[in-house]
């Protein structure tokens, strides 16, 4: 007998653990609930519903081939080793199969489960899934890990110029067992369900995550350069929280778009080029959680930036939360968070460096909060986009380069589209006023917005004179 265990690749189709246990023999699946370590790692309600909804859709695949499914549950990871060997003598289990997944818990937790089955004569096997090139593989001629990303897609794309890599072989049905599926709780203690709006937003199952896909690359992948700056239009893929979960692999996001550009990897459509270099910054993340394991650790990349004199201001970080800034933009974004559990990526740059910046309030504050509401919360994208936000990170932004909300209000979301569907209560503001209505509110005003809890030019100021006051920026050019 094989045992598959699922974790973040709920998905039949391209599945590499799942192949190659199906190739070997009978096969049974487990999924393991750990609802303990997810609090730890600060997951959204919304994302444990969203591999739970996967999880019944899954399973419905899985029974078409036969294959029953198992529910476990543990506190934390560190249990998983003996929940993984009860089941293996519970049914006759020769060989574990798992895709891989990165960061420190999650490599101490394989680890350990690896050590305990290869002890008890259970062979283990892991395989290459979530990324397109295995960490370790991609390095620079010191052999070190890229810290650059233009570095690093350079040396992916001559990789991937040699050979693609292939999706894994088809599964076939097998012959039934006598093992039943276990039920799949509708909801996890302390992760409340989130609203039927949200759930809406984001169907489940393998079929949707390839519907959207194929409509990103019929509709919008050619004119994706343009699009994808704008919060308005639907220009991106929206593709993230099933990526995250596993419900669709990179492999088959990268072939469909190579489908579309005649195999072209670095010419062709600048949409289709476009889009493979936000599938490279995805990989570059995930290889920097394991060169630099510090990031992990809610540690800075940059060592000096840890003596940064943040401000503890918990009213200024409570009205960034609930979006009540003053700064139209950097509130619509925030519900846009509260109230789908996704946030479009030019807006995360524009926030984060907004709280790390203007508000000059810790990162790390920020990207718990995210991780908190984050529909496709990833340790590796969420942890090393903040970091560049806040200049801390590698490859990060120069600290003296601080966006500037309103601005960026005005070139992204002209019309203020966003801003008015955000917010209905400034739907009635010309496209001039709606970007910081303060500066043209008068006594008869119909809209009842705040004043901006921050003035954008001083708190520039002070933000540049925390970052210049740090040794350690010889790389980065002192300039305003």
């Amino acid at each position: 007998m094989q045992l598959i265990w699922l974790r973040s690749d709920l998905r039949i189709d391209d599945n590499s653990a799942l192949s190659a246990a199906c190739a070997r023999g009978p096969t049974i699946a487990l999924w393991i609930a750990s609802p303990g370590q997810w609090l730890e790692h600060d997951d959204a309600p919304c994302k444990v519903d969203f591999w739970l909804r996967n999880l019944r859709e899954l399973r419905h695949s899985l029974e078409q081939l036969n294959i029953p499914l198992l529910i476990r549950k543990t506190a934390t990871w560190q249990q998983v080793p003996h929940v993984l060997l009860e089941v293996c003598r519970e049914h006759q289990v020769e060989a574990v199969h798992w895709n891989e997944e990165y960061g420190i818990n999650e490599q101490r937790r394989d680890e350990a489960a690896q050590a305990l089955l290869d002890q008890s004569a259970v062979s283990t096997s892991t395989y290459l899934d979530q990324l397109l090139l295995r960490p370790g593989t991609v390095l620079t001629r010191s052999g070190h890990y890229f810290q650059v990303f233009g570095q690093f897609k350079r040396a992916c794309l001559e990789r991937l110029h040699h050979g693609l890599p292939a999706l894994a072989h088809k599964v076939n049905a097998q012959a039934p067992l006598a093992i039943a599926n276990d039920p799949i709780p509708h909801q996890i203690e302390g992760f409340e369900a989130p609203p039927l709006t949200l759930r809406e937003h984001w169907p489940a199952g393998e079929a949707e995550a390839q519907r959207r896909l194929a409509a990103f690359i019929e509709d919008v992948v050619e004119d994706y350069p343009q699009l994808r700056d704008l919060p308005a239009e639907p220009g991106t893929s929206q593709l993230s929280p099933y990526l995250a979960a596993g419900v669709i692999s990179p492999r088959q996001c990268l072939h469909a778009a190579l489908s579309a550009n005649r195999g072209e990897l670095d010419s062709g459509s600048s949409g289709v080029q476009t889009w493979i270099n936000e599938l490279l910054w995805r990989e570059f993340y995930k290889h920097i959680l394991v060169g630099y394991p510090q990031v992990s650790r809610h540690r800075p990349f940059r060592a000096h930036t840890e003596a940064l004199p943040w401000r503890d201001a918990p009213e200024d970080l409570k009205a960034w939360q609930e979006g009540r800034t003053g700064f139209p933009l950097i509130d619509a974004a925030m519900r846009q968070l509260l109230e789908t559990g996704w946030m479009h990526n030019r807006l995360r740059m524009i926030v984060a460096m907004f709280l790390s910046k203007n508000l000059l309030i810790d990162w790390r504050q920020g990207e718990r909060y995210f991780m908190r509401h984050l529909i496709d919360g990833d340790l590796a994208a969420n942890n090393g986009g903040w970091q560049w936000s806040a200049s801390t990170g590698t490859d990060s932004v120069p600290y003296f380069r601080i966006f500037n909300p309103v601005t960026q209000s005005q070139r992204f979301d002209p019309k203020g589209r966003f801003i008015r569907h955000w917010l209905p209560q400034l739907k009635g503001l010309d496209e001039k006023t709606i970007h910081l209505p303060v500066k043209s509110a008068d006594l008869f005003a119909t809209h009842s917005y705040q004043s901006p809890i921050v003035d954008l030019a001083s708190s520039r100021q002070r933000a540049l004179e925390a970052f210049k006051g740090l040794a350690g920026w010889q790389d980065q050019r002192a300039v305003s």
